[in-house]
């Protein structure tokens, strides 16, 4: 795993076990609850026109989402969230930047350009069991990930449940195609591309989701005291 996260992807990762992301350098990631990730990105819309243009890098572990952003985004989210007016708000919305560690997510069952990419944006819309979705690898992508393939190995079947207890999974799977920093979220990308929208309004999106949840689970919580009463 260590070999296709530096060789086919060129992102440095940190000694030891597991493997961990270096952040700020090739990308930075923002940190959010999974419910309100996956309301985010249903209000972006659809990741790409085609299959081939999944979308910005997402990834999942435990009860957080984690997104790809261009390197330097981290640095920028305090202040965009001040000129979001977000700033006074206490939002579950956190970066990791430059001098910062991500746990590399378990490879996709499959090309990152294939299958599960285009689960990935299945999932994106709703799926509530992402880590079955990328649990297995078929036989055919065990000839197509061989010596030498810029395909990821195929990765075990999740015979120890890992993807279930809280290991980083891909929901949305890295490019390799032109490089995967192609499609991070920026602020110079105005208006966004085909497969991602502008880091403004990909945080502000994302802070509108962490808010509503926020007030959400407020109102339940007392909703289940009376009830367990």
């Amino acid at each position: 795993m260590r070999w296709y996260y530096e060789s086919v992807l060129g992102w440095p990762t940190a000694p030891g076990t597991p493997v961990r992301l270096r952040t700020g350098v090739r990308f930075d990631v923002l940190d959010v609850p999974v419910q309100a990730g996956h309301a985010a990105l249903r209000r972006l819309g659809p990741p790409g026109a085609t299959p081939r243009r999944p979308g910005f890098p997402v990834a999942l572990r435990g009860g957080r989402m984690l997104l790809l952003v261009a390197a330097g985004g981290a640095e920028e989210l305090p202040g965009l969230l001040e000129w979001l007016e977000w700033g006074a708000l206490p939002l579950d919305l956190t970066a990791v930047g430059a001098g910062g560690l991500v746990e590399a997510p378990l490879l996709p069952a499959t090309g990152a350009t294939g299958a599960a990419g285009s689960a990935g944006a299945t999932d994106a819309t709703g799926s509530a069991d992402v880590a079955g979705s990328v649990g297995a690898a078929g036989s055919a992508d065990v000839g197509r990930a061989g010596r030498g393939s810029a395909l990821p190995p195929p990765r075990p079947r999740d015979h120890d449940g890992r993807a279930r207890q809280g290991a980083a999974v891909w929901l949305r799977p890295p490019e390799q195609e032109g490089g995967a920093e192609t499609s991070l979220p920026a602020l110079s990308a105005v208006g966004g591309t085909a497969a991602a929208p502008d880091l403004a309004r990909l945080v502000h999106t994302l802070a509108t989701e962490c808010h509503r949840f926020r007030l959400s689970s407020r109102c339940a919580s007392p909703r289940l005291a009376r009830a367990t009463r």
